[in-house]
């Protein structure tokens, strides 16, 4: 290497002569003349010795040419192989490509605005809802397909409420709603009937409003959303370790403070940050309708005597002064609110545990006073003047005269 680094310097940088080169360096002038010719450093090559698979090989070319996925151990048969399996194998594994019909991947590219991919992640970590019970609440995760950005919320449940209602509070974040969403085959999104996708009519309601399209990936297709699904293990393996959690809404607090640092990160198929296509992705989606869609829980119905409305599994007290009208139900992410003819008669913050009853002590207070009233009033019945009527007026009545008494 050293010698042909500087017969190489010699006769190119001080002039000499090859005759020269070789009485200065006493080498041969052949090795000179090959040193100039060869632009690459020299290296040693060892002559092949062929292999003991050599003999068979034109056996094992004709059964794959024949049976591209034959298995090695039936071709080891055939061909009668009674020595080493390492060397037979690599040498089958080396021909088969050249037999097997080629089969490329495609690689899916999204335009700006185009979709976006969603799904339920479940963190594996127990999160305190009240009440001393705790849970694993499923999270909404939301990708965009063109930069990659994405959006979490926890909810307190998957049911069509709660979802669409996370739905628009992911859309609400980003200002703009893409012109689809991806969804698997979830019960509250809808499902395949009959071989046709068939959303139900909350998403149809949804999606109306905002005016885009929902696409429902087929069965036992994880790939159709792969986006959204590498965006759940990186949740999985970057966010969840060694976390500790007071509630749902410090989960959600947490995961929107990484998600800020996730969204800036060098995303490596991209070969930029999120953050960097953001602009374009958000300026082609569609803009946020007029009116929010319908989303979250939506209930009328007449308030009984115990003046409770229940809501997803809970009890949350109403004011006692609406008992027997009808009253509307509205419920977030956050909060529980009760109107009556468009003022409002109850406001609770949403429970996340189950089966547990919500009282505000006002209500309780305003219902306790009411009944001392009705208690006060059966005590000390009013009086009223009651018209007596004569017993002649009976006998009239029944056409009876006088005589007839008398008799």
């Amino acid at each position: 290497m050293e010698d042909w680094a500087e017969i190489r310097r010699l006769h190119r940088a001080e002039g000499l002569a090859i005759r020269a080169i070789a009485r200065r360096l006493g080498i041969a002038r052949n090795t000179v003349r090959k040193a100039l010719a060869s632009h690459e450093p020299p290296r040693y090559m060892r002559a092949g010795k062929g292999s003991i698979v050599d003999a068979v090989e034109p056996q094992i070319r004709e059964l794959l040419a024949e049976f591209p996925d034959m298995p090695t151990s039936v071709i080891m048969e055939r061909v009668g192989w009674s020595r080493g399996k390492s060397v037979f194998f690599a040498r089958v594994q080396q021909l088969r490509p050249l037999y097997r019909p080629v089969d490329p991947a495609s690689r899916t590219e999204y335009q700006a605005g185009e979709l976006a991919q969603c799904d339920l992640w479940f963190p594996a970590v127990d999160v305190p809802l009240g009440f001393g019970q705790t849970g694993r609440p499923p999270v909404l995760v939301m990708v965009s397909g063109y930069s990659r950005m994405i959006g979490a919320v926890m909810l307190p449940s998957r049911r069509a409420p709660d979802l669409l209602a996370g739905h628009w509070r992911l859309l609400s974040q980003w200002g703009r709603v893409p012109k689809a969403l991806v969804w698997d085959n979830e019960a509250a999104i809808g499902q395949w009937r009959a071989g046709r996708p068939q959303l139900s009519e909350a998403m149809t309601a949804f999606r109306g409003t905002l005016g885009i399209k929902v696409i429902q990936c087929r069965p036992a297709d994880p790939e159709a959303k792969g986006l959204v699904e590498r965006a759940n293990g990186y949740l999985e393996t970057s966010f969840l370790p060694g976390r500790v959690f007071t509630g749902p809404a410090d989960f959600t607090a947490q995961l929107s403070e990484w998600l800020v640092r996730a969204n800036n990160r060098h995303h490596r198929r991209l070969g930029c940050r999120p953050v960097d296509r953001w602009q374009a992705d958000r300026a082609a989606m569609l803009p946020l309708p007029p009116v929010a869609p319908a989303s979250g829980w939506r209930v009328s119905t007449r308030l009984p005597r115990d003046h409770y409305v229940r809501l997803d599994s809970n009890d949350y007290s109403v004011h006692p002064s609406v008992i027997g009208r009808r009253v509307q139900v509205t419920a977030d992410l956050e909060q529980v609110v009760v109107t009556c003819d468009g003022a409002q008669v109850a406001r609770h913050a949403r429970c996340w545990a189950d089966h547990q009853t919500i009282t505000d002590p006002a209500h309780q207070a305003a219902a306790a006073q009411l009944r001392r009233m009705r208690q006060n009033s059966s005590l000390h019945p009013v009086e009223t003047a009651v018209q007596q009527r004569p017993l002649s007026d009976y006998d009239r009545l029944f056409g009876l005269n006088d005589e007839e008494v008398a008799g």
